[in-house]
C-alpha cells in the first residue's frame, strides 16, 4: 500500500499487545469488548492530538489566576458504525464524557459486498462538531466511504475516521475517495480474502462483541 497524507497507521507496543490478545480466538466476549474500548481509548489519545475545538479558560489556582485551554463543550460527536462500531463508543466516551452520539447503520450485501444503510440518527447541529466516525474493522472500505458520504451531505466537514484493523485495500479506497479525512488504524493486516474478509484478522467484531458468533 502506498503512503497517504491523511493515514496514520499506529506503532504503538501497548496497542500490539492488546491487538493480539483481541485476535485469539480463545478471548472471550467480556475481555474482547474490554480490549475494543482500551484500544480505542489510546487511539483516541493519539487521534486527537490535533484538530480539537479548544476554548481560553481562567483558572484560580490555589496561588493565582492562570489562563487555560479546555476542550469546548458539545464540539465533538461520536458515530459508531453499526453494530460493531458500539463497542468503540465507551473507549471514547473515557476521555470526552460529555461527547454525544448519532449512528450510521449498514449491512453488507453478502453477494455484492456492497453497503446497504438502514438507519441514520444524528445530532441536529452536527455540521459544526468535530465528528469522529468508528468501526473497528475497515475491509473493503465500501461501509466507510458511504458514511463518510452521508455525514458530508449533513454538512460535516471535520471528520476524522478510526478502525482498530485495517486492510490495505479499504484503507486505500477511503483515503483516494476522501483525502479531507483522516484516516487512524491501529494496524493494517495482510489482505481481504474472495468473502472480503481481513487477514489473519480477528473474526467477525460484531459477533464477538455481542455474542452472536
Amino acid at each position: 500500500m502506498k503512503n497517504y497524507e491523511n493515514v496514520v497507521i499506529f506503532d504503538h507496543p501497548l496497542i500490539r499487545h492488546k491487538i493480539a490478545i483481541l485476535r485469539d480466538e480463545k478471548t472471550s466476549m467480556k475481555e474482547f469488548r474490554e480490549l475494543v474500548e482500551e484500544i480505542t481509548t489510546l487511539m483516541t489519545y493519539e487521534s486527537l492530538k490535533e484538530g480539537v475545538p479548544t476554548t481560553e479558560v481562567e483558572v484560580k489556582t490555589p496561588l493565582e489566576t492562570c489562563t487555560q485551554r479546555v476542550v469546548t463543550d458539545n464540539s465533538i460527536v461520536i458515530v459508531p458504525i453499526l453494530r460493531a462500531g458500539l463497542g468503540m463508543v465507551n473507549g471514547i466516551h473515557v476521555l470526552f464524557p460529555s461527547a454525544r452520539v448519532g449512528h450510521i447503520g449498514m449491512y453488507r450485501n453478502e453477494e455484492t459486498l456492497e453497503p446497504c444503510e438502514y438507519y441514520c440518527k444524528l445530532p441536529k447541529d452536527i455540521d459544526d462538531k468535530l465528528v469522529l466516525l468508528v468501526d473497528p474493522m475497515l475491509a473493503t472500505g465500501g461501509s466507510a466511504c458511504d458514511d463518510i458520504n452521508l455525514l458530508k451531505k449533513h454538512g460535516c466537514n471535520h471528520i476524522k475516521f478510526m478502525a482498530i484493523i485495517g486492510a490495505p485495500e479499504g484503507v486505500s479506497k477511503v483515503a483516494e475517495a476522501h483525502p479531507d479525512v483522516d484516516i487512524y488504524v491501529s494496524t493494517l493486516d495482510r489482505c481481504l480474502n474472495e468473502n472480503g474478509y481481513i487477514f489473519p484478522g480477528l473474526g467477525d467484531a460484531g459477533d464477538r462483541l455481542f455474542g452472536t458468533k
